[in-house]
């Protein structure tokens, strides 16, 4: 009898090697207790190993849906991310455009001006700084200082455009009208409101507006405070302080100065055109 059953049960199990049911309901049969222990033994190995493959099945598919789920979560939010910032630059260039017409159409007016202004920006939850930088490089772009000047100062008048952007495209143009005292006045006040702040950028623009109006005292003043805030000046401002001391009679100024900044390039013009050759002080 119980070889018999264990003929039976080899049946069973073999159509389904993970039978648990036809196990426990056969064994129950057998008379000798070895004959019973070697099957059980034998056939809870093929149980585990067929619980073992279903569970590493599962998980490699759990892993895959989980791998593939992050991959379309990641492009997805690229897409939007890029999307919202093209519809944000798109929006600012347009506004910008709209100011620079506006301010064409406007009589040359204070009052005008700044209500013409006022209006642009009065549906506006926040001040369009974006759209106001983006103007300003517009008409800067077209050569309309007078524009420029208008719109730089009701940004500042609201407290809005405080940056060296701003402070270094209003003295531009400044130069570019030859408004020398508005430019001086506006320098005193970066030079008193953001002291250890200024960018060499800016010192480059007051020298360069003082040596196209030929007035080597004041180039000689701002290089004076450029030297005190330990800002380096970049080659054409050396070129412009040397000229300033050589014409103020002061060449031994200019020779320390050259030693210790030291210009590598100097301009010169052949056939009609600027060139950039390299000095002394550069071949050494």
């Amino acid at each position: 009898m119980g070889i018999a059953a264990i003929a039976d049960l080899d049946e069973s199990i073999e159509d389904d090697p993970c039978g648990i049911g036809v196990l426990s309901t056969k064994i129950f049969g057998f008379q000798n207790p070895i004959e019973f222990q070697s099957l059980v033994t034998t056939k809870t190995t093929t149980i585990i190993k067929c619980s073992s493959q279903n569970t590493d099945r599962q998980l490699v598919k759990s892993s895959s849906n989980g791998a593939l789920k992050k991959t379309s979560e990641k492009k997805r939010g690229k897409r939007e991310h890029h999307l919202w910032m093209r519809r944000d630059s798109a929006g600012s260039g347009q506004k910008a455009l709209n100011l620079v017409r506006i301010i064409q159409e406007v009589p040359n007016d204070k009052e005008a001006v700044y209500g013409a202004l006022d209006k642009w920006a009065a549906w506006e939850t926040e001040f369009p700084l974006i759209a106001a930088a983006k103007a300003l490089r517009i008409l800067q772009e077209r050569n309309q200082s007078l524009r420029l000047i208008q719109v730089a100062k009701w940004m500042l008048s609201k407290g809005q455009g405080l940056t060296m952007g701003t402070y270094d495209a209003l003295l531009l143009a400044f130069d570019m009208d030859r408004r020398i005292d508005e430019a001086e006045s506006l320098w005193n006040m970066i030079l008193h409101t953001h002291t250890r702040s200024l960018s060499k950028r800016l010192f480059s623009r007051m020298i360069a507006l003082y040596d196209h109006h030929h007035m080597p005292e004041k180039i000689k003043e701002v290089f004076a405070d450029m030297e005190e805030l330990g800002v380096k000046p970049d080659e054409d401002t050396v070129s412009r302080v040397a000229r300033a001391f050589q014409t103020l009679g002061e060449g031994d100024k200019k020779e320390r100065m050259i030693k210790k900044y030291g210009i590598k390039w100097k301009y010169i013009h052949f056939n009609g055109q600027r060139v950039r050759v390299r000095t002394d002080a550069g071949e050494e």
